[in-house]
């Protein structure tokens, strides 16, 4: 049986290709100050054991509610946040050990987009300042003139103009900056890029064509791309496959067809149930949670989902479920749930 951290098999070969990204429990716990001294008095868990593993040319939605840890994960995977505990491994290098003149050095492989296009850009430089910062300081340009060159074909790979150089970032929209932060990513030439959010502040015209503009790119550079967002409608054209996060632990991970059509986690059905379709004569049975989501200060025992899923057990409160495949589709390793009763 093949496990969801290892990579997949090559069609035709017994072979089992190395994945690009392979994340292996990564917890990030947050610690919470107080008292006079500031002492260490709860913790926060934002991540807690995640792995999954991600091939080049791959794109891995990441879903679930705000505060799930998303996007805290993918900050790990970079360390643009420290993990408490796990590993991260791309390309076969541990990502978690490297020393900080290794960790600058592999930044040049894997970037991020920002979510908010207009916080992500600083006022006071102008565009071609912003998207050149990687160049200069990754020595990627060896004369001015290719420095420009580089930067105006960046601003016109991402559908925007030359012309735009010395402009500031007040002067664009949203989704202009958001183009504008996309190209910053590319600057570097990565093979992986985390777009955290990077379309759930734009209108719904404007999020179609920054996806668009993604799958564009991934085809003609061959990237990889980790698509965090909390609305399951966003990633469905753009994952190959999605994990649903809820409570900083994946409850479900699947080819993005096979957990559309037939979703094994209760918690995937409620989040699924509320994707509007565009055809008024076709309705979906709406499944309401129960509660609030937890505190992930003080997260359940046992399955973090107990105290909302409508199947829970006494098991459930006691006993935290492992990934475990479901059914054929797990025997290749497509379909991974974490549930006591499902599957």
């Amino acid at each position: 049986m093949s496990d969801p951290t290892q990579g997949e098999r090559v069609a035709g070969t017994g072979n089992v290709a190395a994945p690009l990204l392979r994340v292996e429990n990564l917890v990030k716990h947050v610690p919470i100050k107080g008292g006079l001294l500031g002492r260490t008095v709860d913790k926060v868990h934002a991540v807690d054991g995640v792995s999954f593993t991600l091939n080049a040319g791959e794109t891995l939605g990441v879903v679930g509610e705000s505060g799930c840890g998303k996007s805290t994960t993918g900050r790990c995977i970079l360390r643009l946040i420290e993990p408490t505990s796990g590993e991260v491994w791309f390309e076969g290098k541990n990502v978690t050990a490297m020393a900080p003149a290794a960790l600058r050095a592999m930044a040049r492989d894997m970037q991020i987009i920002f979510q908010d296009p207009y916080a992500s850009l600083n006022p006071r430089m102008t565009v071609g300042a912003i998207i050149g910062e990687a160049l200069t300081i990754h020595q990627l340009a060896k004369t001015p003139r290719e420095y420009t060159e580089r930067i105006v074909g960046l601003l016109e790979t991402v559908g925007l103009s030359g012309d735009h150089l010395q402009r500031y970032p007040h002067e664009f929209s949203g989704g202009q900056r958001q183009r504008i932060g996309i190209a910053r990513a590319l600057a570097v030439s990565p093979k992986l890029i985390v777009c955290d959010e990077a379309v759930s502040a734009l209108d719904v015209s404007i999020q179609a064509q920054v996806i668009n503009l993604l799958e564009d790119l991934q085809a003609q550079h061959h990237l990889t791309y980790i698509f965090i967002a909390h609305d399951l409608s966003v990633v469905e054209h753009i994952s190959d496959r999605v994990a649903v996060m809820y409570l900083g632990r994946i409850v479900e991970i699947a080819r993005a067809q096979d957990l559309y059509t037939r979703p094994q986690h209760p918690y995937t059905e409620a989040l699924l149930s509320a994707v509007p379709i565009p055809d008024p004569r076709v309705k979906r049975k709406r499944v309401l949670l129960q509660g609030d989501v937890p505190s992930p200060i003080h997260p359940p025992s046992g399955c973090h989902f107990h105290t909302r899923c409508p199947i829970a057990q006494p098991q459930c409160s006691v006993e935290s479920p492992v990934l475990k495949p479901v059914g054929d589709a797990g025997a290749a390793g497509s379909h991974w749930v974490a549930c006591h009763f499902r599957g």
